[in-house]
């Protein structure tokens, strides 16, 4: 009789634990596209004039503009990278990093990512360039 009420307890338990979790949620896959919308030199105190910068989303470049469409589990996340990089004899850069997880993105999101480049060296030495790369992410 003991042995009937624990091995009732135990499917009822179980019963819930399965209930309350989404199956097949983990497994299912979505289409998620991926805007490098801008790219913008928001401030410079005498960093520099001329600079090269990327945008990745999942290791893939790209172009301010661009898009990319990845496939990712509904349970999964998205990577983004963004660089700045002053170019002279001796280059400063700056980079910034994201998840986005798949689970927040209702329909559309747009993502923000700041990056600081600090001078590091001659009389400027200190001074800041700050970057905003904007990007929009929809699932589709």
């Amino acid at each position: 009789m003991v042995k009937q009420a624990v091995k009732s307890a135990l499917l009822l338990m179980l019963a819930f634990i399965l209930s309350s979790q989404p199956l097949f949620a983990a497994g299912k896959t979505v289409k998620v596209k991926v805007t490098l919308v801008s790219a913008e030199l928001v401030d410079n105190e005498h960093v520099g004039n001329e600079w090269w910068w990327g945008g990745y989303v999942n290791g893939k470049e790209l172009e301010e503009g661009s898009s990319v469409t990845v496939n990712v589990s509904s349970s999964g996340s998205i990577k983004l990278r963004v660089e700045a990089q002053e170019q002279d004899k001796y280059p400063e850069e700056g980079t910034a990093n994201a998840t986005v997880k798949v689970a927040s993105i209702k329909s559309s999101l747009n993502k923000t990512l700041n990056v600081t480049v600090v001078e590091n060296r001659g009389r400027y030495s200190g001074n800041t360039a700050k970057w905003r790369f904007v990007f929009k992410i929809q699932k589709l």
